[in-house]
């Protein structure tokens, strides 16, 4: 069995045991483009030259003609059937010019703690990662490509990185020993430099809840490295009160629910019913979930009492130009949970929105100075209009013809929750970043009598719970109206 089979191979038994794995992506490969100062392989007769002081693995596929070369301090060249180097005049192809030099860029610019060098294995349509867990995680994993060279710097200040198995030339090391003997060797030296250390453990998440990802030490390092292309700070959101989720290096423009689960709750399952039953449909297509188990904060475990220490982190964001979809797909979420969370396994259920687009909304046409324009025209006509009504009042309680009489009403809800119900539906709003009530969706037991269950044996939605603390909403509470009455 050849290479891609072995490897095709040990995919498969890594679906077996619900593993997940991350594939490098960048190479070290003397015919791909990417690694050439003028970003294409070496022309016929050009003079070729390697970092002088690094040391590299390059696999090299084709023939080609030189006219000379500078070899890399220490270094492999790996020839595939039908390539090798030959002798050329410079300057002997009219596209090259003459004395082209072809520089071979610095293989060490590749890092393991880059999310952009790593390819999830098992992606599938509409899903993403967060980007601490766009680095190889805790159980994962880890495939080095058979067909390509590669070098990948470990470190600075990573410590030991620490991932399930590593497979390399063929070779698949899941035991500590082995690894070390070949990170040791002159085939290890040249893939693998820095500071930082790799480690295997063959124990799987054994959790059908799913396990935290383990790179939150390592986060401000996969940060930096994933902005050092924009000077090392993040791009504005295109929203107000943009969302930060766990294991996000900035911020991004969506929604975030948050789930408290108990013992029968299965990830898979859970992120294939968001797959088939939600962004399948017609008004979800163009989002996009990330859906994995992160560390619960500590102020929320303080404020609703709970004793979980993590909580299942569904993240949606729009990939496309449409905005909204993502609030809508969150407030469906919970509809589904508060119909189905305990058959699912689900306890509770909290979601947070970003605000409006900063560009875009019902006046897409309009440019931003335009919008900001107009709202100052309308700021300003309202303006005057109510020191208009202010002079009128005024004028008339001198000559005494106006006077208030008090009248009690129906005024608004107390309690400044915004929460809305009817009936038994799922009534709650999505709350906005920063000032965010906890949801929370009960099992019914939980506030009396178990209730009703549907003709497929779910239960029927739960009790809503709504307020900073989980509480229920005020009384009916009407602040006096007060009317204006004319004296005759």
């Amino acid at each position: 069995m050849g290479a891609p089979g072995l490897v095709l191979l040990w995919l498969q038994l890594c679906a077996l045991t619900r593993a997940a794995y991350k594939v490098w992506v960048p190479n070290t490969n003397f015919d791909d483009a990417t690694n050439w100062s003028q970003n294409r392989p070496p022309c016929a007769g050009a003079a070729v030259e390697f970092p002088a002081d690094k040391t590299l693995s390059v696999l090299v596929r084709e023939g080609h003609s030189i006219s000379d070369m500078l070899l890399p301090l220490d270094g492999e060249f790996v020839l595939a059937s039908g390539a090798g180097f030959g002798a050329a005049d410079a300057g002997s192809r009219p596209d090259c010019g003459p004395g082209a030099r072809a520089r071979f860029l610095d293989p060490d610019r590749f890092l393991w703690l880059d999310p952009r060098l790593w390819r999830p294995g098992d992606a599938g349509r509409g899903l993403f990662s967060v980007d601490a867990e766009r680095v190889p995680c805790r159980h994962d994993d880890v495939v080095f490509p058979a067909d390509a060279s590669f070098r990948v710097g470990l470190g600075p200040g990573a410590g030991t990185v620490r991932v399930r198995s590593v497979q390399a030339l063929g070779q698949t090391f899941a035991r500590d020993e082995d690894l070390t003997a070949f990170l040791a060797s002159r085939a290890g030296r040249l893939r693998f430099h820095g500071p930082g250390a790799l480690s295997v453990d063959p124990e799987a998440c054994a959790d059908p809840s799913g396990c935290v990802c383990g790179n939150a030490e390592t986060q401000p390092w996969i940060c930096a490295a994933l902005l050092q292309p924009l000077g090392g700070g993040c791009p504005q959101a295109a929203c107000l009160e943009p969302l930060r989720p766990e294991g996000q290096c900035c911020d991004l423009c969506g929604a975030v629910v948050s789930l408290t689960h108990g013992p029968a709750f299965d990830l898979q399952q859970y992120r294939a019913r968001l797959l088939h039953a939600f962004l399948a449909l017609p008004q979800y297509q163009g989002l996009q979930v990330a859906v994995s188990k992160v560390p619960r904060p500590p102020g929320l475990r303080e404020a609703s009492d709970a004793k979980a220490d993590t909580e299942i982190q569904v993240v949606l964001v729009e990939a496309g130009p449409e905005t909204g979809g993502a609030g809508r797909l969150a407030r469906a979420l919970l509809a589904d949970i508060a119909e189905h969370g305990e058959a699912l396994g689900i306890l509770s259920a909290t979601a947070r929105e970003s605000g409006a687009p900063v560009w875009g909304g019902s006046a897409a046409g309009l440019k931003a100075p335009a919008r900001a324009g107009l709202a100052g025209g309308l700021a300003a006509a309202g303006l005057l209009v109510l020191t208009a009504l202010l002079a009128g009042a005024l004028l008339l309680r001198r000559e005494g013809r106006l006077r208030y009489a008090g009248r009690g009403g129906s005024g608004t809800r107390a309690g400044g929750s915004g929460l809305r119900y009817a009936g038994q539906g799922f009534g709650a709003r999505v709350c906005r970043a920063h000032t965010c009530p906890r949801l929370q969706v009960e099992e019914a037991r939980r506030g009396g009598p178990r209730s009703g269950r549907g003709a497929a044996g779910l239960p029927q939605p739960g009790v809503l719970r709504g307020g900073l603390r989980g509480g229920a909403p005020g009384p009916e509470v009407g602040p006096k109206e007060l009317q204006p009455q004319l004296l005759p």
